[in-house]
């Protein structure tokens, strides 16, 4: 816990590495996870297929599938960002589809009767009903990838992992605490936040219904 207060500007530095690695992965990752989430709500065999790939990639543990990137990519914080964004596919995708399934057949029935195309109706209505359940996977995602980005600094990709496993090898107690707790602290706010954001979301959902 010293270790924060006697150096403050190295976990403020790995604590941006770890922040700009977690959120481009998000980002990149929702960018991907989006029309494979339409997709599978769409056509469920192909969900199907789709969800049981991912879910192999998910169960495969961070350490190998860095060390697989590693020897295809190289070491680095690109590398960790292709692992990032395949771990939280399965996440995503899986929200974004039972989300817009969840959407109900008279909110769908209404936006056909008012003329919709099929992509006014996906854009105006679907996926701001199915808001909630898609901020729910986001916030899940995000609480797992911070979580799988401090494995990533193995790999030099930086971050508050770094701090951990310097300490590891430097038998230094008070950075591994720091880096750790540093990490913890960013997941229970971003765990927050999203959560505040998914009720938010969930209340406006309901009262357009209901309206």
């Amino acid at each position: 816990m010293s270790y924060i207060f006697r150096h403050p500007d190295i976990v403020a530095v790995r604590f941006g590495e770890h922040l700009l690695l977690t959120f481009v992965s998000l980002a990149i990752a929702l960018a991907i996870a989006f029309p494979l989430g339409v997709l599978a709500a769409r056509r469920p065999r192909a969900g199907a297929i789709t969800l049981g790939i991912l879910n192999v990639i998910y169960t495969i543990p961070s350490l190998a599938l860095l060390g697989i990137l590693v020897a295809i990519f190289g070491l680095g914080t690109p590398t960790a960002i292709v692992a990032l964004v395949a771990y939280a596919q399965m996440i995503l995708v899986r929200n974004v589809a039972e989300g817009l399934r969840g959407v109900s057949p008279a909110a769908l029935d209404a936006a056909d009767g008012l003329g919709f195309t099929p992509f006014g109706r996906l854009v105006r209505v679907e996926i701001p009903l199915a808001l909630p359940a898609i901020i729910g996977g986001i916030r899940i995602a995000t609480v797992s990838l911070i979580g799988i980005a401090t494995v990533a600094a193995w790999i030099d990709a930086g971050g508050l992992g770094a701090l951990v496993f310097e300490g590891l090898h430097q038998d230094d107690p008070d950075k591994i605490v720091a880096g750790s707790l540093a990490a913890v602290v960013l997941a229970l706010v971003a765990d927050a936040v999203l959560r505040a954001a998914e009720r938010w979301t969930a209340q406006a959902a309901l009262s357009e219904v209901e309206g």
